[in-house]
């Protein structure tokens, strides 16, 4: 099994190219399967869950495969789609492959997913998701851990969501492009791959109006074109990075990214003292000195993103001061915390609050990664810790990060890859 071993002490530096987003293209790659023409993805990251969904779609019928000339192609052919299941150990291994069901059954009429699987982060329930396809007159039945939903047509509705769900509203979207008439989703997601996915079933043909905002309304079509379209950069890899530079106090340039998508990360990076500067797709952070102690509470968008919790604990666990760190998006997303405490770090676990009291100094040990982001986490925290650290189970961050270690090792990193 594949570790990935840091030695600490040296400052970042230098600029990286984000790849593309992977929460974005697992949904763009659902999205295929609602039309019959070729759909063309760009700039796709070369991860994990990437694969998953690409095996996923073939075990649907769909044909797909990376373009000759690019690697980071993805080419889709969902002319053929046929076998309306999505089979458990695929689907067990991440959530977004439950993303299928909405599509599958505005086009075939019907679809069978096994209720999904993913990080371990806390109680993340699919129950929004049949809610709304339930307005649209689908019948939903559970079977032996598969769920089942069926419609002879899906008809307009308004569907109210009873809490945010990117993911939820993701798949009403994509059920709702071909339903008969309009529907209206209440208190939709509004982060920016819900936009991004609306951008491209608009460019498909779909008539999506409000996607960003907490409404969306969905005039249906009867059927949509493929689409050629270029993914956007992923906004959790650039803050990643972005903290890696903070917590090295470094000079690091992030390209490809979007910094109004980042607003709420880089303010609390600001907050933290780091110099953070923009120049159209580049974001340039600087640290001369160890963070401050600041106050984060995650939030669903534009709030702070609980995807980077982990790694700007990572970095607070260094600050002069002290923070607090509160969750309230996930219940259960502060095990890493444990694994940071082995090197050093004095982190205090109360309810959904994080208390952090900056040290000195962190000591590089052997620790196990629990979940994507807390992989990335502890990732930076070896890059500051005096000696080595090894973070195993690195399967983890194979499932969102591109090769983390070679953009990392491009700044000034002292890091490689075992196993």
């Amino acid at each position: 099994m594949d570790r990935i071993v840091v030695r600490g002490g040296r400052r970042l530096e230098g600029e990286v190219w984000a790849s593309g987003s992977k929460n974005a293209t697992l949904a763009l790659m659902a999205a295929s399967l609602l039309t019959d023409g070729e759909t063309v993805l760009r700039n796709v990251p070369r991860v994990r869950d990437v694969l998953t969904m690409m095996k996923i779609l073939e075990a649907l019928g769909v044909r797909c495969g990376w373009d000759a000339g690019d690697d980071h192609v993805l080419r889709i052919h969902s002319g053929a789609v046929s076998h309306p299941e999505a089979p458990y150990d695929l689907v067990r291994q991440m959530r977004a492959s439950f993303l299928v069901l909405g599509p599958l059954v505005a086009r075939l009429g019907s679809g069978r997913v096994s209720e999904p699987g993913g990080c371990a982060i806390g109680v993340r329930p699919v129950d929004q998701h049949l809610k709304g396809l339930e307005a649209l007159g689908a019948k939903i039945r559970l079977d032996h851990g598969y769920v089942e939903a069926s419609a002879a047509r899906l008809c307009g509705a308004h569907v109210a969501f009873d809490m945010s769900t990117v993911n939820g509203t993701q798949n009403v979207m994509m059920a709702a492009v071909l339903a008969e008439g309009r529907t209206v989703i209440e208190n939709a997601a509004r982060e920016p791959e819900v936009a991004e996915l609306a951008q491209l079933l608009t460019a498909m043909g779909a008539r999506v109006h409000g996607a960003g905002s907490d409404r969306i309304e969905i005039e249906g079509v009867a059927r949509l074109t493929g689409i050629d379209h270029s993914v956007w950069g992923d906004r959790i890899e650039v803050g990643t990075l972005l903290a890696a530079g903070m917590i090295t106090r470094g000079a690091v340039c992030v390209r490809g990214a979007d910094a109004a998508l980042l607003d709420a990360t880089l303010e609390k990076l600001r907050d933290a003292g780091a110099e953070v500067t923009v120049n159209g797709d580049a974001i340039t952070l600087r640290a001369d000195e160890p963070p401050r102690g600041i106050r984060v509470v995650t939030a669903p968008y534009p709030g702070f993103p609980t995807d980077m919790q982990a790694q700007l604990m990572a970095a607070l666990t260094l600050a002069d001061g002290s923070s607090v760190v509160t969750e309230t998006v996930f219940e259960n997303r502060y095990m890493h915390v444990p694994e940071l405490v082995r090197m050093g770090a004095d982190i205090e676990v109360t309810g959904r609050a994080a208390h952090v009291r900056g040290v000195r100094q962190l000591s590089g040990a052997p620790v196990m990664a629990t979940d994507l982001r807390a992989s990335a986490g502890l990732i930076l925290a070896g890059l500051a810790a005096e000696g080595e650290t090894v973070v195993n189970r690195v399967y983890h961050i194979d499932r969102g990060y591109e090769r983390i270690e070679d953009k990392l090792r491009r700044l000034g990193a002292e890091i490689r890859r075992e196993g």
